[in-house]
């Protein structure tokens, strides 16, 4: 027997009314983008439609919740676009956009802010590597980098742990975190450059296409940024006055910063570092000095609790 038509006059109906109506903005588009022309039980989208909008003199039902429909996805894949330009470059535009359709299918947007749409990224390919071949490695590396980047944007802030406050203070009684919107990475490639190269292309390209369209002459094709060879590199992502910024470390400071993050004081921290290091005649005093110094006045260190 077909379900009665919500008609929205009972807090029970209008849930389900609404529910029908969300339903059909956020299904997914066809393969050519448009909205699909059943239901998700076998009916026509023209008879479900119409079932809660009106026609007008325009359109249809059907062409009515089809334009929310498209702009819905469409809105959710140019943020993805927008915000994953060195993923792209590395699956190329046409794998990307499948593999965005596709992530969005299986981890649709569940949070009031689109910031969080792409978090499950990563996971998503490491679940579709076929997405991926032949460059599961890099693709993975800037999946992780280029959420880093979106969290050290508006990731929350700790009060900060300044110089003052280490002064006379026995190490191994010391324990500091790393500020939530901090991300200390290891990469197999050197990303940082890749992607820098990256986005100075697509401004080339932006204003170049603007110069075309003044000049009323066609715009050249951009030349494509190799990719990267593998070159393993230590950064880390972080905001400093409200602006981003991924800073190089070396293997020993990447050591140090990974082992308070983990929870050891910072007497084990700065072993850690020494051990690294395969360098001699290092004089350590001053190192960890310099480290500390600029650590502290980036604001990177809060009191774990």
């Amino acid at each position: 027997m077909p379900r009665p038509v919500p008609d929205g006059r009972t807090f029970k109906s209008l849930r389900e009314l609404q529910r029908l109506a969300g339903g059909a903005i956020m299904r997914r588009l066809s393969p050519a983008d448009t909205m699909q022309e059943t239901w998700i039980d076998g009916r026509p989208m023209t008879e479900v439609t119409a079932q809660f909008i009106k026609p007008n003199d325009r359109l249809t039902s059907f062409e009515r919740i089809e334009i929310y429909n498209k702009q819905y996805w469409f809105r959710l894949l140019d943020i993805l676009w927008d915000d994953y330009p060195g993923l792209r470059a590395v699956m190329g535009d046409q794998k990307f956009h499948q593999m965005a359709r596709e992530y969005l299918e299986r981890y649709p947007s569940r949070s009031f802010t689109l910031r969080n749409l792409g978090g499950r990224i990563e996971q998503f390919l490491q679940e579709r590597p076929d997405l991926i071949a032949l460059r599961n490695d890099l693709a993975l590396d800037m999946a992780r980098f280029e959420w880093a980047q979106v969290v050290a944007f508006d990731g929350p802030e700790k009060q900060v742990v300044g110089v003052d406050d280490l002064l006379g203070k026995d190490p191994a009684d010391v324990y500091l975190a790393l500020q939530p919107y901090m991300s200390v990475m290891e990469l197999a490639y050197p990303l940082d450059e890749f992607l820098i190269s990256v986005k100075k292309g697509s401004a080339a390209m932006r204003s170049e296409a603007s110069n075309a369209m003044e000049e009323g002459r066609k715009s050249k094709r951009t030349r494509k940024i190799p990719l990267p060879r593998r070159r393993k590199i230590h950064l880390v992502v972080h905001r400093y006055q409200f602006n981003l910024y991924y800073k190089r470390i070396d293997r020993a400071a990447y050591a140090a910063l990974t082992a308070l993050r983990d929870g050891a004081n910072l007497a084990d921290a700065c072993e850690r570092a020494i051990e690294t290091e395969t360098k001699a005649n290092v004089d350590w005093g001053v190192r960890l000095k310099g480290w500390f110094d600029i650590w502290t006045q980036l604001g990177w260190f809060c009191k774990r609790k």
